[in-house]
């Protein structure tokens, strides 16, 4: 299996690069109603299938995308989390989807700290921001925590350019000096 990207361990988590042995979970995540709810909104699982190969060709373009996110302890499938930044698109985030049955567990905290970390260290950022749904407050939540705050009102490019996004985030330096 080709790597396009590192593997990052947290410690309960590991991150790597999204392949298409991850389609069941992704698909999984995009047909539940609430899991998919603030992230594309419910997908068939050939959506989901170009979706995976898009991160992909987003690793081999770019060197970043959203890492695929498994439990250390089960190696069960979590979510994807981590850099995105596609034409048009606000700034450059690191973002979040987990299986509900993951919610609650801080595991999307704790994710994406080690991705905001390989970002400012491996990419250059220099800010790095979260586009969010306003209704979406156990995202804001977890924005929070990550000592991110509101920063402005926005669109997303289309197809979404119709519903406002919140934009969080943070700077560089105000990551580090959190870390502290």
């Amino acid at each position: 299996m080709l790597t396009l990207g590192p593997t990052l361990e947290t410690p309960r988590l590991i991150l790597r690069p999204p392949t298409l042995q991850d389609l069941d979970g992704f698909s999984a995540m995009m047909a539940d109603p609430e899991s998919a709810r603030f992230i594309g909104g419910l997908q068939p699982r050939s959506n989901v299938w170009r979706a995976i190969c898009t991160m992909a060709g987003s690793w081999a373009l770019q060197g970043f995308a959203m890492f695929s996110v498994f439990e250390k302890s089960t190696g069960k499938w979590v979510g994807r989390v981590g850099p995105w930044m596609p034409d048009g698109w606000p700034g450059t985030e690191v973002g979040w989807g987990l299986l509900r049955e993951h919610w609650g567990k801080g595991y999307a905290s704790e994710s994406s700290a080690a991705t905001i970390d390989w970002a400012f260290e491996n990419l250059g950022w220099t800010e790095v921001i979260h586009s969010i749904a306003p209704e979406n407050t156990p995202s804001k939540q977890v924005a929070q925590r990550l000592g991110s705050r509101f920063l402005r009102m926005d669109h997303l490019p289309p197809p979404y350019e119709k519903d406002p996004s919140e934009i969080w985030g943070q700077s560089r330096e105000e990551w580090r000096t959190r870390k502290k």
